[in-house]
Formats: C-alpha cells, structure tokens, sequence
C-alpha cells in the first residue's frame, strides 16, 4: 500500500467476530463503508493519473515535451495531501470528523470537475491541488472515524477495510483507465469521473452522526449514549460509557502533561528520549517505504511499460493492470504473515526482494539500451525536413540506434514489415508521428527484454507489498508511549508524503538525466541504505506490550548479531 493512511492489524478471531457483530447490527458496517469510501478515493487518485497522463500529454504539447511540467501534474496531489493531512488533524478536532469528511468530499469533487474541463495544464495541476488536500484530509479522518464509531473487539477489522479500500481504489482506477480508452474525452473522464463516488459519500455522510467520542468531548453526552445505543447491545452501552468517560479524561489529562499546542507536543516528545529513539524507527521505516520507488511505480507505471518499449497506451495501461492487482493480493498476505513472521523480519525480506528486483530491472534496462534497434541510415535520410535534426548534425550517425535517437529528444519510426527491424530517427511532433507507418516509440525502445521488465516490474511489487507497503504503519502504530503516539505517528506520516513528494517530483527528470537503468539502480541502493537502517534501528513489536517497547528503546536498541558480540565480551572480560 501507498502512502498515507493508518492501518490497524486485526486479530486472527476478529474477522468472523466482525462478520458476526455487523450481521447483527448493519448500522456498523454503514459507518464503516460509508467513511471508507474516502479510502476508495485515496486509492482511485493514486493510481488514476498514471493512465491519464499519457493521454494528456497528446492533448498538450507542452506536457509531451517539458518532463517537469509532467512531474508537476503528479506530484502537486501530493503537496495537496501534505496540507490536507495537516489542517485535516485540526479541522477534525475542532469541528468533528464527521464535517472534515464532508469538506474532503467537496474538495475532491471540485478538483475532479476542474481537471475534467481544464483548459490548460496550469487548471489540472489547481485541479491536482484540491483533489490532493482532500484525499490528505480523508488520510486523516476516515480511519478515525471507523476506529472511534465501531466496537473495540473488531475495530482493526474495521479500520483495515480502509487500507484494502485504497488497493482497491488503485485498481478500480486503472479499469477505468482502460474503458476510457477508446472515448473522446479520455482523460477527462478518467479524471473527472472520481466525482461520483467523492458526491456520494457526501449524501451518505450527511445521514450519519458525529462520532461518540468527539461528541462526549464536546459535552454533548446525550447524543453520544444515543448512539452508542444504535452500535451496543442495551446491557453494553453503560459500560461503554464508561469507558468513553475514562478515556476521554485519560486523553485530556496528557494534554495537560505535555501540553495541547503543536510546539508544546514536539518539545515534549523530543526531549524524550524514548520517543526519540521510537521516532528514528518510525521515520526511517515512511521514509524506507517510499524511497523504495513504490510510488513511481504507482504513479508511472504506464510509463514505466513504455520505457520497456510498449509503446501502445492501451498495452501500457492494461499490463499496468497486472501491477495494481498484485499490489491488492501483497495487502491481504500482509494481514496473514505479519504476526506469525514479525514485523522486523518481513519488512527486512521485504527488502532484500525489492533490491533485487530494482538492481535486475536495472540490468534488463541496460541490456535493452546496448541491443536496440539501430537507425536505418539511407530510410532516415531520404525523408526530407523530417529527419532528426541532431542526427543529421552529428558525424558519427553511423553507430545510431534507437536509444540514442529518444534521448536526444526524437522519435523513432519501426519498420513496417518488423518491428525488431532498423526504423528511422525523425524529428519528435505530431506529423512525424501521423505519417509513420510503422510503430512510433517515443519513450523507450522496442525490445526483446521488455516482456522480463515487466515481469520483475511484477515480482517488485509482490516484493514490496507484504511488507514495506503496509508494516511501516503497523510499527508506528505499536512503537510510540501511548501519550505521545498521536505526535510521534503524525511526524512519520509527514516524513512518509514528504518522501512521496521528492520520490515523484523527480522520477522522470532522473531518467532522463539517468536512463531507465540508472534511475532503478540509483533507488536499489537507496534501498541498501535503507536496510542498513532497519537492520540498526527497528526492533521487533509484534506481540509486545507498549511497556516491553518503552523498555527496549530506553535501554537503546541493538541488532541480534551486535548483542551476541557484547555477550562474547562480557565472557572474556
């Protein structure tokens, strides 16, 4: 899973006693499914404008020819997010999770209706903007809406319908990716459709309550027990009550400790030195994650296809399809291997897997780049006033190929009888690429080696999402003290779309500078870093108390093979 959201990890019992409880009382899975389609939506906006970017840049030719203005288009729903989860926390506080959902309804809708009728890049990417302080907000709200509304005994069940919601957003949005294909609009539906649903949790949201938890905060403890009574048996709710009445005195007695403004919080935290040494495994588990790549993949996956050398939209998006899909199977095996493996155990795996995809699809690209196609000379040069003009300008065009064609800024045109035969090297526009006949590659060249990119692309993916994808967030929910989890989990999350941030503003501007190659081996050694510093820093949390937690990173924590050594030590000393 991508980015933003918190998960709860259900226990093994809790799925049939969840399916027992909302077959007894369907008012809870109404709550539940109602704010879960802000995950849906988060999901469907990460996956939606990897499809839609490859038609956009054929509607503009600014967009085609200028990589940042690509990366902007993306990436600007990220820096929307970073804002939304900010505000999203105070709006939620201050006037209930119930408004901050309605509100990222209405900012996800507007954002998708600009973008279906902008009229210019500079409107998608305001588009961009409002669609990202939504799914920011919703990041924030939903989860916690589904946690304070449903029972304690199948709230991970719950709330983890969130998280697979959000794969299966992404895969929702490449279906319809594909079925856009073929219309007019293209883009402008894939875009804007993203309304409906955004429209719908709006009607639906505006029948249901506030949470019991916000509202008994508020004094409004009349309307809370009424619907506590709509979640609890009769003989549950006074007990129920209770417990709310403790835990919301126990919430605001830490607010007293360590005081009830952001700075106050982020003094108190740091000064800890359990919090801190929590925070340097929370942060480097978000930030890990997403310099893993996972998310150029998720937002560049057609493109990522193309650079294999299938240069076919409709190719692309369907076998980023297959991507998608894996990435929802690796969450549902998360959720059955993360207790009985561990938390540290999986994500270390996880990667060793990712590495070796990253370094192999480093290798593939290489391979493809030395064995491409090369440019037929006397084809090339006897089409007058459309031959590359830096082909033409360089003495050495004998030893061209299709490589050296794209990155020079051209297009390159197969042969029409075979499209692994030499093409020509024309200038890149839209006439050139009208008037050829056979294949137009303008992103990456035909290959035999494309097919095993893809394949990796798959096995990467099936690397990443058992662990990397959805562990991080289960350790930043089990390694901070429970009065400074709220802070300590929203400074990981920040460090998470940060990471985000950089990851897509800079995948295409890399690849261009780098090659396909040199970008995939560039992350892969991220990741090397990146598993050196689980590796130091990481413990193990799985089945442990908070107390057995606070007691390991108080002491400092220390690898297994670190504390043998000082064992071997202390027996000779």
């Amino acid at each position: 899973m991508v980015e933003g959201g918190n998960i709860s990890k259900p226990d093994k019992t809790e799925f049939t006693e969840c399916w027992k409880t909302t077959w007894k009382t369907p008012y809870i899975m109404r709550l539940a499914l109602s704010a879960g389609i802000g995950g849906l939506l988060f999901g469907y906006d990460t996956g939606v404008i990897s499809g839609a970017l490859l038609y956009i840049r054929e509607d503009f030719e600014q967009v085609d020819r200028k990589t940042w203005l690509q990366e902007l288009i993306v990436s600007m729903a990220v820096a929307g997010a970073i804002g939304g989860a900010a505000i999203g926390g105070w709006i939620s506080d201050r006037f209930g999770q119930k408004r901050s959902n309605l509100l990222a309804d209405v900012l996800f809708s507007v954002g998708a209706l600009v973008m279906a009728f902008a009229p210019a890049p500079v409107m998608i990417i305001l588009g961009r903007i409002l669609v990202g302080l939504g799914v920011g907000m919703t990041s924030m709200t939903a989860p916690l809406y589904i946690f304070e509304a449903s029972p304690a005994r199948i709230r991970g069940t719950l709330v983890s319908t969130n998280g697979l919601l959000i794969t299966g957003g992404q895969f929702l949005s490449y279906l319809i990716n594909l079925a856009f294909t073929k219309t007019s609009w293209t883009w402008r539906w894939m875009l804007g459709i993203a309304a409906v649903p955004a429209l719908f949790q709006l009607v639906l949201m505006l029948s249901l309550p506030e949470s019991p938890r916000w509202l008994y905060r508020q004094n409004k403890e009349e309307e809370a027990r009424s619907i506590l009574e709509k979640i609890f048996p009769a003989n549950e709710v006074d007990d129920e009550m209770n417990a709310l009445k403790l835990s919301v005195e126990a919430e605001k007695a830490d607010e007293h400790a360590i005081g009830d403004n952001l700075i106050q919080k982020l003094k108190s935290a740091l000064s800890n030195v359990v919090v801190r040494r929590g925070l340097y495994a929370g942060i480097t588990v978000q930030v890990a994650q997403q310099f893993s790549g996972i998310n150029t993949v998720m937002y560049y996956s057609p493109k990522i296809v193309q650079f294999a050398g299938f240069a076919s939209n409709e190719t692309a998006l369907a076998l980023s399809l297959i991507t998608s899909g894996l990435n929802a199977i690796g969450s549902i095996v998360s959720m059955v291997f993360v207790d009985r493996y561990g938390r540290r155990r999986l994500m270390l795996v996880s990667m060793v897997g990712i590495i070796l995809c990253l370094v192999s699809l480093s290798i593939i690209f290489l391979e493809a780049a030395s064995y491409a196609l090369k440019v037929n000379q006397f084809d090339t040069n006897s089409i007058p006033n459309s031959t590359c003009r830096s082909y033409i300008s360089t003495p050495k065009y004998s030893s061209w190929n299709c490589m050296y064609c794209l990155k020079v800024g051209c297009g390159f045109c197969s042969n029409t009888a075979n499209e692994y035969s030499p093409g020509t090297c024309l200038e890149l526009n839209t006439e050139q690429r009208d008037w050829c006949r056979g294949t137009w590659f303008k992103d990456g060249c035909p290959s035999e080696f494309g097919f095993l990119a893809v394949v990796f692309l798959g096995f990467y993916i099936l690397s990443y999402s058992p662990g990397m994808g959805t562990v991080p967030w289960i350790v930043n929910s089990e390694i901070y003290p429970l009065r400074y989890r709220g802070i300590g989990g929203g400074l990981a999350a920040v460090s998470n779309w940060i990471s985000n941030l950089i990851v897509s503003l800079t995948f295409l501007s890399l690849t261009k500078a780098l090659g396909s190659a040199g970008t995939f081996f560039l992350f892969g050694g991220v990741c090397v870093i990146g598993f050196s510093f689980i590796y130091w820093l990481v413990p193990e949390t799985e089945g442990l108390p908070i107390e057995e937690v606070e007691k390991i990173l108080e002491s400092g924590y220390k690898p297994k093979l670190l504390r043998a050594k000082s064992k071997d030590k202390t027996q000779f000393a």
